[in-house]
């Protein structure tokens, strides 16, 4: 049987900062398992190309929740990368580490050596900021990072409408405060996407010591006594295995991670049960814990001409495809947000509690991606730190059905008070002197909302994820945690989990980037125990 010393299983973004930093050291052969396939495709490299992939089976795994009294019944698209680079193929680009204090809770709740000290050395390693080198920031990590280029008179409107509001202009909310308003950060590189697999695994790719194994599936981890010695993963209808000397790192997300080790019969007795799995390891805290960002999307008709509804339709889209062919720039260079807000929706609060997205587009139909054929503008909306939590689990004992995702979005009261409060101040930032001359009428919710139980009546109508799915093997000490603080699975030995799983809490951001901040964290904990037992 084919054996490495690692076996990475999912070749998302976790995955890719896996591979590039343990191939650094030549010593070290590693295995990555990557159930989707290649990263290539027209789309992909072009920023606005997201609208597309986030419809497209191939690139995404297309998870829908269960249906739950929350959100009236219905069901929730769940995207999820498929591919290598996982969802940063997919993604909005979007950058945004979140605040200090998500990392000092973290630490706080006994995932030791988490807070925001320990980890700021990780996201300055992994940053190449516009801005360069400083004492937060890093300037020459592999990840490119850029502010919004193209900026509409109708976005400068915005942030004026926020400072006539009272909220400050901020042009680094990834600095010393989050709190304000001003454009997004992304991962592009001259004008292109610039994901997981452009910054690290394709440098990785020439090392002799580095397998990339793409369209398989990972299906079982296999252990001999309490240790994890490889996997059992099928590429069409051919079912393989592959021994790890050193460890199996499981990098498959928040969805997927907590399903394959209940599918290896890991996890709560009571759950493998009711699925027919045969319990091998009880861990309670498996499948737990599941939190995500809900949002709601409120939008306006605009008077004037000037929004992404017209510009890509037609002769203006003709003259957009070339501009960027030529240039790398103009609107295809979008991605999900051009001006960022981050508020508190209570003054005393200590940090910003909920956060915007303002794009000049509307959407006609917001899951297949179709745009408004009149002009309209949007406000993305959500809050931060949800405190809702829910679950991941298996259905069935068949590898290839999905799991049952369960979000419970909306639960805690808290969660609806930030919501709505986040929505009343939209609301109030658009009907600002500063938007006169774009702001036509609010369509969603409309002006006849008004009332707490209305505007939560809309949430829970309209609100969609905006694919953030974490803790699902949460880190920590207690008896519902999955993972220590070296990411080692507790009870067992030679598995580790290296994915947005293991965030005990929610950060206030777009995960991504503390995805990336816990691989290259993690890469350093799996040598540092290998040099360990060495000695």
């Amino acid at each position: 049987m084919e054996s490495f010393d690692y076996i990475i299983v999912g070749g998302g973004t976790a995955g890719c900062v896996l591979a590039n930093r343990l191939t650094a050291n030549s010593k070290n052969s590693v295995l990555m398992l990557e159930a989707g396939g290649t990263d290539s495709g027209f789309w992909i490299s072009i920023p606005a190309g997201f609208s597309k992939l986030l419809t497209n089976a191939k690139y995404n795994w297309r998870f829908q929740t269960e249906p739950e009294e929350n959100v009236y019944n219905r069901t929730i698209v769940v995207p999820r990368g498929k591919g290598l680079g996982g969802s940063t193929l997919i993604n909005g680009m979007i950058f945004v580490r979140g605040q200090a204090q998500d990392y000092d809770l973290w630490a706080q709740m006994g995932a030791t050596g988490w807070s925001f000290q320990d980890v700021l050395p990780y996201f300055k390693r992994l940053e190449a900021f516009e801005d360069g080198e400083s004492e937060l920031r890093g300037g020459s990590g592999p990840l490119h990072i850029v502010r919004v280029a193209e900026r509409p008179p109708i976005s400068e409107a915005f942030i004026e409408a926020a400072k006539q509001a009272g909220f400050p202009r901020n042009p680094d909310y990834n600095g010393a405060s989050q709190e304000g308003f001003g454009y997004y950060q992304v991962n592009q590189h001259k004008g292109r996407r610039w994901s997981a697999a452009d910054a690290y695994l394709r440098p990785a790719l020439s090392r002799p010591n580095l397998k990339v194994q793409t369209l398989a599936h990972v299906t079982r981890i296999n252990f001999e006594g309490r240790r994890a010695v490889g996997v059992r993963y099928r590429i069409g209808n051919e079912e393989r295995e592959v021994r790890a000397r050193a460890e199996v790192i499981l990098a498959a997300g928040a969805v997927q991670t907590p399903h394959l080790l209940e599918l290896s019969g890991v996890g709560d007795p009571g759950t493998l049960a009711s699925a027919g799995i045969p319990v091998f390891h009880a861990l309670p805290g498996v499948g737990n814990n599941y939190i995500d960002h809900f949002a709601t999307r409120m939008n306006w008709r605009v008077k004037l001409p000037v929004t992404l509804n017209e510009l890509t339709r037609g002769w203006r889209l003709g003259l957009a495809v070339g501009q960027y062919f030529l240039t790398r720039k103009g609107i295809l260079t979008y991605g999900t947000g051009l001006a960022h807000g981050f508020v508190k929706t209570r003054p005393e609060l200590e940090t910003p509690d909920v956060q915007y997205f303002f794009m000049h587009a509307s959407y006609a139909n917001a899951g297949e991606r179709k745009l408004d054929r009149e002009p309209g503008m949007t406000i993305g909306v959500t809050q931060l730190r949800p405190e809702s939590r829910g679950s991941i689990h298996i259905k069935s004992p068949d590898p290839m059905a999905p799991p049952a995702i369960r979000p419970n979005f909306l639960s805690a009261r808290t969660d609806q008070e930030s919501l709505i409060g986040g929505m009343r101040i939209a609301r109030r930032i658009i009907e600002q002197p500063a938007m006169d001359r774009y702001r036509a009428y609010e369509m969603n919710p409309g002006s006849n909302v008004n009332t707490d139980d209305e505007w939560l009546d809309f949430a829970r109508r309209n609100g969609q994820t905006i694919y953030h799915a974490i803790g699902t093997c949460s880190m920590g000490k207690s008896p519902r945690a999955v993972v220590d603080e070296r990411l080692r699975v507790h009870g067992l030995e030679g598995l580790r989990i290296v994915d947005a799983s293991v965030m005990p809490a929610m950060v206030s951001a777009n995960t991504a980037a503390a995805v990336m901040m816990i691989a290259e964290k993690g890469s350093d904990l799996v040598q540092a125990d290998a040099r360990e037992k060495v000695s």
